[in-house]
């Protein structure tokens, strides 16, 4: 699987990063995920290839970093492992590290290798929140339990707050498949300026463009709750969702991996971050790692996409 190699990291960071919400409870997914489900899932993303795993504290109330955890076993210091914390801690670097041995705790591990504010919000809106947040950022790496750090969700307004010290992250977490590219633009200029990198989440639209959209799929509130499930846009993505299909049936290979492909080959992209809680789903998008799209099927891809967007707005 391709990798690329990240500043302050030993390990390079694979194309594919696994998403370990889906394998503990959440009100998003529903309970569905056992522990033992949980252990095999992760263990074949180690097979596949997969070296870099994203959970949080807030994923299943700190179960996602548990399951994970004793899954690794003894391979937790041989990958990734990418966490966050929310951000209504007391915004105090006493609080923060509370919160930071809480996670590593949980993970059984001394350290991680990209702590993540998960999403700015309401609680770092001005200047003086963003610049305390990021002095704090800055000392929980400087004390080795982070490796890195990132952000999740910060648009252009959120970067520009930080003014020089937008350098200190290493990526900004953000939702980014075919049909939602709402942080390129503007956003995109402010993260790639930083030398910010994207991991992207939802590549594959919560399963839209993997052609999840059976009885059992549309269970999860994560996907009833989605627009893009939703009328007009359900109807009007499916030119796009056809197109993603022509070409995985050209390639020989899942509609999910030709969305995946497609993410990984555009502009400042660190990993694409896809979460799974069946064993097969795992071993079938582990490909997409290992594709790499030809220019006339990158433009057919942006056509599509770039109609479905100037219909959407």
């Amino acid at each position: 699987m391709r990798s690329i190699k990240v500043e302050g990291l030993d390990i390079p960071w694979t194309a594919i990063t696994l998403g370990c919400m889906q394998i503990a409870p959440s009100k998003e997914w529903g309970d569905v995920c056992s522990v033992e489900e949980a252990d095999r899932v992760v263990k074949t993303a180690l097979e596949g290839g997969i070296m870099a795993f994203d959970t949080a504290e807030s994923y299943g109330g700190g179960e996602s970093e548990r399951r994970l955890g004793r899954a690794l076993g003894s391979r937790k210091n041989d990958v990734l492992i990418i966490s966050k914390i929310t951000p209504d801690a007391e915004m105090k670097l006493e609080a923060y590290q509370s919160r930071l041995e809480g996670t590593l705790k949980a993970l059984g591990r001394d350290y991680v290798d990209a702590y993540l504010v998960h999403w700015p919000g309401m609680y770092i809106d001005t200047m003086a929140k963003t610049r305390k947040m990021c002095d704090i950022m800055a000392a929980l790496k400087e004390s080795g339990k982070a490796r890195t750090v990132g952000i999740t969700n910060f648009q252009a307004k959120d970067i520009s707050l930080m003014a020089n010290a937008a350098s200190l992250f290493t990526v900004n977490q953000v939702p980014y498949n075919l049909l939602k590219r709402a942080y390129e633009g503007e956003h995109l200029r402010q993260c790639e300026k930083a030398n910010i990198g994207y991991m992207a989440c939802s590549p594959s639209a919560r399963g839209l463009l993997a052609g999840r959209f059976d009885e059992e799929a549309l269970k999860a509130p994560i996907r009833r709750e989605y627009y893009l499930y939703d009328q007009p846009y359900f109807d009007n993505s499916e030119i796009v969702r056809d197109t993603v299909k022509e070409i995985a049936q050209e390639i020989n290979t899942a509609p999910i991996n030709v969305a995946l492909a497609w993410v990984i080959q555009q502009k400042n992209i660190t990993t694409a971050v896809v979460g799974a809680r069946k064993v097969d789903q795992v071993k079938e998008f582990c490909a997409a790692g290992d594709i790499t799209l030809t220019s006339d099927q990158l433009d057919r891809l942006n056509k599509e996409s770039d109609l479905f967007h100037n219909w959407s707005g």
